[in-house]
């Protein structure tokens, strides 16, 4: 039984209980003689109570039915109060299994046919997945073909010789009235075109261009010249159509088998929205207090259940007051014994007949097992017969990696560590004691200068000293000033000498001090430089790291919340769960059949949910419910909570715009923490 039927029959079970019962004096006696048949009862429902299985179900039902048999108690006087009550619980009991099984049996097929249909849906969309479908297939189609000549020549008395396999042979053996419709051969390669006939079209949408002969010569040519073109393409066309005939007709197969496979899907879907429409009629029949009026009720339901599981049409319900005990087991063991199981042996001889389901493992890895082994066998001598090579190309490969990891990731990293340890202030351009000394050597040479020839004393000269330190060297400037003017003299006396030498011993502290705010500039951004020069290699090691670890777990569903695949599943079953509920489909242009109260579809109003809305809806959901149950964390918010929205689209009491207002919480909830917005992209 899977969760969803589990959690909408869980409390149905209480409602079977036994109540107590009281027995008068009268009632005491006949308990006494009538012990055996009670105990019997009483252990066909410790039974049910244990399990639910269908051959539990049918062998109580049969025991229910060999001890009315026997002992003639199908008279409600002829049983006691407790006799009576275990009766109603035994049979609320299996109406309920029953209904289970009914509600297990169409969720499976419906998610069966559904999984089948992905699976042919993903196959048809790519002509390269088409191709490899049909060399997986081959060998099928080769025998079945095989089969077929084999029988037409017994059938013509014919004995088998390789001339028959030419190609005038074969269409003398197997005539077509058409040269577009599909003969024997073609029906036995593709079954499907029995249903599906196909035609092809050799010639192009467009008609050629007529060739008209004009007064003008060069007119004429180019009229030639086009229709010449059209006709090379059509023709390239034509061949083009005919090479890639069997890849489209394999694309036909496909799009067959979904279009069948949808059919069935919401034939189920419709048969279990109606199922979980039921639950309320079965609830109410439990709890009725009447013991007789309970079982007539469950009977009644159980008619009813008959009646969608065979799918024939109720229009109005049974007498209540008709129902017995007897009845309702008779109803029950029918449900039981005929009408789930042939049911699911039709299902079953539908889905093998059409060739519904998804071939063999054996069909599908048959190419890797027959091309891999000699691809490998090859691959290996070859590497072998390299293996200098590889083995030198392997060490190099080994060595480069040593040393990029060695010199462009661990010495800047030891670096930036050296620098926050450290934070020497030794200067990278140049250092304070040179800036230093020739600012001192600038203040002697001045100094000297105006002592000699400006004759400065100690006051003057100290406030020249502090000048010459903020930069300012105005005296020097008055004498260079003075000595320019006679420049031969003051050349042959030195001050005009002295002067220039100390303009170009001014212009080298400069430059010193610009490059000692160079210097720290560069050393206040050191650590900023150092993180910088290994960003790229850290950014080389993560991108190699991310790819590992994507390798290793696995990019294909063993991530986090079960991987990009499954959360991508996962946003598309919400998206279509709410394009359900916004664009209810019709029923009646996919079943043919009317159950009682979904007969009355058109006339619901638009706030509620129709059969197959709601089927469909049930199968979004389970799939909802097995990604949390077997992807989210265990025991964490995010999973009751998941949970606990899928129970709300699970509810068959919240009407279309409810359920509508729980995909939006589910959008804004789950999206951005499950990835939905990526994941889709």
């Amino acid at each position: 039984m899977s969760t969803f039927v589990s959690h909408i029959v869980a409390d149905l079970s209480p409602k079977t209980l036994p109540p107590t019962a009281t027995t008068t004096p009268g009632d005491q006696l006949r308990t006494q003689a009538e012990s055996q048949t009670k105990e019997t009862l009483r252990s066909l429902y410790v039974k049910l109570d244990q399990s639910s299985s269908p051959e539990s179900l049918r062998e109580c039902i049969d025991a229910l039915q060999t001890l009315e048999h026997h002992e003639q108690l199908l008279s409600a006087q002829a049983a006691d109060e407790e006799e009576r009550t275990l009766r109603r619980a035994i049979i609320g009991r299996l109406a309920l299994g029953l209904y289970a099984q009914a509600l297990t049996t169409y969720l499976d097929e419906a998610s069966e046919a559904e999984s089948e249909l992905e699976w042919w849906s993903e196959l048809g969309r790519s002509r390269r997945y088409a191709a490899y479908y049909l060399l997986q297939t081959l060998p099928l189609r080769v025998a079945n073909l095989s089969k077929v000549l084999l029988s037409t020549l017994r059938s013509h008395n014919i004995p088998f010789h390789l001339s028959i396999l030419k190609p005038s042979s074969l269409r003398r053996l197997f005539p077509s009235t058409s040269t577009l419709r599909p003969n024997t051969l073609t029906l036995a390669f593709f079954p499907h075109l029995h249903h599906q006939p196909y035609s092809i079209a050799l010639t192009s949408a467009r008609g050629s261009r007529k060739f008209a002969l004009t007064t003008s010569p060069a007119q004429t040519v180019t009229s030639a010249y086009d229709a010449f073109l059209d006709t090379c393409s059509s023709v390239a066309r034509a061949c083009s159509t005919i090479a890639t005939l069997p890849v489209e007709l394999a694309r036909g197969e496909c799009r067959y088998k979904q279009k069948e496979l949808e059919r069935i899907r919401d034939e189920r879907a419709e048969v279990l929205g109606a199922l979980a429409e039921m639950r309320d009629r079965l609830a109410s029949a439990l709890e009725d207090n009447a013991n007789d009026l309970a079982i007539a009720h469950i009977a009644t339901f159980t008619n009813y259940l008959q009646s969608i599981v065979e799918g024939e049409e109720v229009t109005q319900l049974q007498d209540v007051d008709a129902m017995s005990p007897g009845r309702a087991v008779e109803s029950l063991s029918v449900l039981a014994n005929c009408s789930l199981p042939s049911h699911q042996s039709l299902h079953s001889a539908e889905m093998k007949s059409g060739q519904l389901r998804r071939p063999s493992r054996l069909t599908l890895i048959w190419p890797r097992l027959v091309f891999l082994p000699p691809l490998a066998l090859y691959a290996i001598r070859t590497a072998y017969a390299s293996r200098a090579s590889l083995e030198e190309l392997a060490k190099e490969a080994v060595e480069t990696i040593k040393s990029f990891w060695e010199g462009w990731v661990l010495e800047p990293l030891r670096g930036i560590v050296k620098t926050v340890r450290a934070g020497h202030d030794d200067g990278v351009i140049v250092t304070k004691e040179s800036v230093r000394a020739d600012l001192d050597s600038l203040e002697r040479m001045t100094l000297a200068l105006a002592q000699e020839k400006l004759h400065y004393g100690q006051p003057e000269l100290a406030a020249l000293s502090q000048q010459v330190q903020m930069g300012d060297l105005t005296a020097v400037m008055q004498i260079y000033e003075e000595d320019i003017k006679n420049p031969f003299r003051s050349a042959l006396q030195g001050t005009l000498l002295r002067s220039l030498f100390i303009q170009v011993q001014k212009a080298k502290v400069d430059i010193n001090q610009a490059l000692s705010g160079i210097d720290k500039l560069l050393k206040s951004q050191e650590l900023t430089f150092a993180f910088v020069g290994v960003a790229p290699a850290l950014a080389i090691v993560y991108a190699f790291a991310g790819y590992t670890r994507n390798l290793w777990t696995g990019g294909r569903g063993r991530g986090r919340y079960g991987g990009r695949a499954k959360r991508g599943s996962v946003w598309l079953t919400v998206r279509r769960i709410e394009r359900l509920l916004i664009a209810q489909p019709d029923s009646h242009a996919h079943h043919h059949r009317t159950h009682g109260a979904a007969s009355s579809q058109s006339k619901r109003s638009s706030a509620t949910v129709s059969p197959l809305t709601s089927g469909l809806l049930l199968l979004s959901v389970t799939h909802l419910r097995k990604y949390a149950e077997t992807t989210l964390p265990a025991n964490s918010r995010l999973r009751e909570g998941f949970l606990e929205d899928v129970a709300d689209l699970e509810d068959p009491k919240l009407g279309r715009e409810d359920k509508l207002r729980v995909v939006d919480r589910m959008w804004r909830s789950w999206g951005e923490l499950l990835g939905w917005n990526r994941v889709a992209a």
